[in-house]
């Protein structure tokens, strides 16, 4: 991916130099669910409810010494403001093409634990966008585990990939689907249901990935031979179903939240094949087994 030199966002907050906190997450009880709801896909934010209510991060000790960034940690805090740069010129002209104003979210870059506006919460969750502050939550250390761990790609278009879904997020959330799916979850007669109505927000975050990955191709002509192929790598490891026969040998449909490795293929595609955002509606209109 091509991406070294070009502009990169304002919007970007560095954690990992501020000192670390002691981290007490209440016990291996509470991590062993930390971790199992991470590989299966449970919302960060839901991740309080699981351990009883309390933070996820648990007691915090002092504030540490600052440190300065190594010169791996100086290159990916360039390459995250780089590509959300690339997301804001992207969306600010989606956005003006259907009338409305684009406002930006906003990154942190941290590690081993983050306080966010939706909680505390460790690395394990992986990237996360909370919708009270409109920010990214990032460890880029996730991008090592989801080569080695899950077996998805390391490549730059792949990581970028991971972010253009998060900042999917963001556009739901100021479009309103956000909302939505959360009062049809409140609505369900079923966790099964409910958990349906999730799968549909996080594939339409893929489709919002792939969307930004057409109109970014257009615009910077970034992306390079193999980096389309990197993010179906990864889209295909992170699927429900890749995730939960590595975590338990087995999987449980009505427990998916981010729809299978093939749903989460087809919609970046799709997306990255139109580039219209209007067809983002269909999926909260199509039946659920046309996913």
């Amino acid at each position: 991916m091509k991406w070294e030199g070009e502009e990169e966002s304002s919007n970007v907050e560095d954690r990992r130099g501020m000192g670390k906190k002691g981290l007490a997450i209440g016990g291996a009880g509470a991590l062993i669910v930390v971790v199992i709801a991470a590989l299966l896909g449970i919302d960060p934010q839901k991740v309080n409810q699981l351990i009883g209510g309390g933070q996820v991060g648990g007691q915090q000790g002092g504030q540490g010494e600052e440190r300065p960034l190594t010169a791996e940690e100086q290159r990916s805090h360039k390459f995250a403001a780089t590509i959300l740069r690339f997301t804001e010129k992207v969306w600010d002209e989606q956005f003006r093409k259907i009338g409305k104003e684009y406002t930006k979210p906003h990154m942190v870059l941290f590690s081993e634990q983050v306080d966010t506006g939706c909680g505390s919460a460790p690395s394990a969750v992986g990237p996360f966008y909370c919708p009270a502050d409109r920010t990214v939550y990032l460890d880029p250390t996730f991008f090592d585990e989801l080569q080695d761990r899950l077996g998805g790609s390391k490549g730059e278009f792949s990581q970028a990939y991971v972010i253009a879904h998060e900042v999917g997020h963001h556009v739901q959330n100021l479009l309103g689907y956000s909302k939505l799916a959360d009062q049809k979850q409140e609505a369900a007669s079923s966790k099964a249901e409910a958990n349906r109505w999730s799968v549909r927000l996080e594939l339409q975050a893929d489709y919002l990935a792939g969307v930004w990955a057409h109109h970014g191709q257009k615009e910077f002509n970034f992306i390079e031979p193999g980096d389309i192929e990197s993010a179906i790598k990864t889209a295909n490891a992170i699927g429900d179903d890749r995730l939960q026969k590595r975590a338990a040998g087995f999987t449980s449909p009505e427990k998916y939240t981010h729809g299978t490795s093939a749903q989460r293929l087809k919609w970046f595609r799709a997306g990255f094949g139109t580039g219209d955002l209007r067809k983002m509606k269909e999926l909260f209109e199509l039946p659920y087994n046309q996913l």
